[in-house]
């Protein structure tokens, strides 16, 4: 029945089975047609820029590492990473960002590595930059100062725009409300003296 070839011949080794397929958790519809293979490391793309509408107002700060585009008012400071203002916009307050496109008006201190004022821009404060570009007929009123790096000094410091408070003032009135606590200590001491 069984020859000796047969014996020493390899035969079907145990059954394998082939690996099985990764349970994918994006949905069919989310991924694309060149998706990756499964298992290989997907890297998250560049999100879309943050609109806030020509018919929106915001009282407060905004910050993100993202891009933003302002058509609206914003009554506070703005840290991001590209920062368009549109026509429409009206910021009132600082703006920090590593590239920054004015085409509306900003009342406030600009600092970035790339500013850029449109023909239509209309900005009130100082502007901070590393490089700058106006265009004609642009509305500026402030200072230009050029820096290597603009951004640096207020990220360490965390400080909104405001003037310094001079220290030897602020400490007189201490001192002498500090001497009139011990002038009005001693002179109950006196009338609690002269009273026993």
């Amino acid at each position: 029945m069984f020859s000796k070839s047969r014996i020493n011949e390899p035969g079907p080794k145990a059954a394998e089975k082939p690996p099985a397929k990764p349970v994918e958790s994006t949905p069919s519809f989310l991924r694309s047609s060149n998706a990756e293979p499964a298992g290989t490391h997907v890297t998250k793309s560049k999100s879309a820029a943050s609109v806030l509408a020509s018919d929106l107002t915001i009282t407060g700060n905004i910050k993100t590492t993202g891009d933003v585009v302002i058509e609206g008012m914003v009554d506070g400071d703005i840290l991001a990473h590209l920062l368009t203002v549109g026509e429409t916009a009206t910021i009132r307050g600082e703006i920090v960002a590593d590239d920054i496109v004015i085409n509306g008006r900003v009342i406030g201190r600009v600092r970035g590595l790339k500013v850029r004022l449109t023909s239509s821009a209309q900005v009130e404060g100082d502007i901070i930059h590393k490089t700058i570009a106006i265009e004609s007929g642009a509305h500026f009123e402030g200072s230009v100062q050029r820096q290597d790096d603009p951004l640096q000094t207020n990220r360490e410091s965390g400080a909104k725009h405001s003037a310094p408070t001079p220290a030897a003032p602020a400490a007189k009135p201490a001192a002498s409300e500090g001497s009139e606590a011990v002038r009005k200590a001693t002179e109950a001491k006196k009338s609690a003296a002269s009273s026993s």
